[in-house]
């Protein structure tokens, strides 16, 4: 699977190793949620030193959180639209979010992500999902909940 490669690849060794996973979206846009439901599932799971926030459209309110996590590694996620398949995830560098259409946020990810990596630390990334739908409306499609599903397992998998 090519995007278990892209994030053993943006991880690295687990040794010394602190993750954060922000969960992007907003809740009453359909699929626009998938970021929220990816960390909703990851839940409960046993992973160490992974901190998992959800932080809907506002994740620039997380920084103190994050800072005190003191992370090696943050990877958003949040849905977006690079022509692929719905419920397709793929790891988006983020000197590349501005060729990708992404959700509404009160916060360009752009300044987000330099803010982290000009002051935190310099591993950052987008785990981008295609959306189908991100109208009005609550739950995910049916093609994008199946991907959350996925995408959920394989970032446990690479993250165990």
């Amino acid at each position: 699977m090519v995007l278990a490669d892209d994030l053993r690849a943006f991880f690295g060794v687990a040794e010394g190793r602190r993750v954060v996973l922000v969960g992007i979206g907003s809740p009453i846009r359909g699929d626009d949620a998938v970021g929220l439901r990816i960390v909703e599932l990851l839940e409960g799971r046993k992973l160490s030193d992974v901190l998992l926030l959800s932080t809907e459209i506002v994740p620039e309110s997380y920084t103190s959180r994050i800072r005190e996590f003191e992370p090696t590694h943050v990877l958003m996620i949040d849905a977006a639209h690079f022509e692929g398949k719905p419920g397709e995830g793929r790891i988006i560098p983020t000197q590349k979010i501005g060729g990708v259409t992404l959700s509404t946020h009160n916060l360009p990810l752009t300044i987000f992500a330099d803010y982290i990596r000009n002051t935190l630390c310099s591993n950052v990334a987008l785990l981008g999902v295609q959306y189908k739908n991100n109208a009005f409306g609550e739950g995910l499609t049916p093609e994008v909940e199946v991907g959350a599903k996925k995408i959920a397992e394989v970032l446990y998998r690479v993250l165990s």
